[in-house]
């Protein structure tokens, strides 16, 4: 059923900043601030929501950075002033890209809802390279919604998006609303040993990471689908890493330490919705039912027939799954 709420009015590409979203397209559609190998990208889902993505102005104000950074997202064109609106993260070193099937099904469930690029990932523009390491992302992260969308939220984070989801919950408790945490990659120490590489090896790592070879080998543990999808999924998730200040917000994070929010966990209150996957290989069950039994308030549902990125492979099921959270149905 398509919404049949008034859509969001158009409005002039001005910012209370004084400054332009960046909406300028080229002749396919595409921003043109995104890598112009977006146009090789064959899923329909993607390029569609590829088209939707806007650079909007984040004042930071940080101990090492003061400025405003243009940073990527796709905003709602539904509005609800009665609702708490839908905010979604993505993974580890992903973009809002990894949306793309499910953000449709949202706006059509009438929630108004948001795809946000997480700071020092996706397609923001980073040429004057703040921190990136996870307070930095953090209060990004609540700058956003503080001068955007102004109303507690229902977070949603997939894999490390849930720890990124935990993390401004347990600082920013007052700016979310509800929590969903889907095949949460929570119990991870950060990143461990990686913190102390000499910087030519930690990029000489990132450098790999960008390769479409580990790349696609991701993709198969992920998702459970033939070649040729699998391949222009890589594309897909990669797309970001063609960023030319990409490996420098990598290595950033990587010596920063990263994510470690075990203890923050049970300091939770907010209701919050745990998802798992019924085939998913990279993060194991038991630990989004360890997640359950050490919130206070959590329900727990498991999305059949998907593995890591139940969002991605079956996107009706777990929008469902959030339409029903939104609503109270799920208890």
């Amino acid at each position: 059923m398509m919404c049949s709420l008034k859509m969001v009015s158009p409005r002039p590409p001005t910012t209370q900043f004084g400054l332009q979203r960046q909406i300028t397209t080229n002749g396919d559609g595409f921003p043109t601030f995104l890598p112009k190998e977006v146009k090789d990208i064959k899923d329909p889902f993607a390029r569609a929501l590829a088209q939707k993505i806007v650079r909007i102005p984040v004042p930071l104000q940080m101990e090492n950075f003061r400025g405003c950074v243009m940073s990527s997202c796709i905003k709602p064109t539904v509005q609800l002033p009665d609702k708490s609106p839908v905010v979604l993260l993505h993974c580890f070193d992903s973009s809002c890209l990894e949306w793309r099937r499910a953000h449709p099904l949202l706006e059509e469930a009438c929630l108004e809802t948001w795809a946000i690029d997480v700071l020092g990932w996706g397609f923001s523009d980073l040429q004057k390279l703040p921190p990136c390491d996870a307070a930095s992302k953090r209060h990004h992260l609540f700058e956003l919604w503080k001068t955007y969308i102004k109303r507690p939220m229902i977070l949603v984070g997939p894999s490390l998006g849930a720890t990124v989801a935990v993390d401004f919950t347990a600082t920013y408790p007052e700016a979310v609303d509800k929590l969903v945490l889907i095949n949460a990659n929570a119990y991870s120490e950060g990143t461990g040993a990686l913190k102390d590489l000499p910087k030519s090896i930690a990029y000489a790592g990132v450098k790999l990471l960008k390769s479409f070879p580990l790349r696609l080998l991701a993709n198969v543990l992920a998702f459970s689908s033939p070649l040729s999808e699998n391949i222009d999924w890589t594309n897909i998730g990669r797309l970001h890493c063609q960023m030319p200040w990409w490996e420098d917000a990598m290595v950033n994070f990587m010596i920063s330490g990263g994510y470690n929010v075990a203890s923050h966990i049970k300091l939770i209150n907010h209701k919050t919705l745990v998802i798992c996957s019924e085939n998913d290989q990279i993060v194991s069950n038991q630990l989004s039912v360890k997640l359950l039994c050490e919130l206070q308030n959590a329900v727990f549902r498991e999305v059949p027939d998907s593995g890591h990125l139940p969002h991605v492979e079956n996107p009706k099921q777990f929008v469902k799954l959030i339409s029903d959270f939104a609503s109270g149905k799920l208890n």
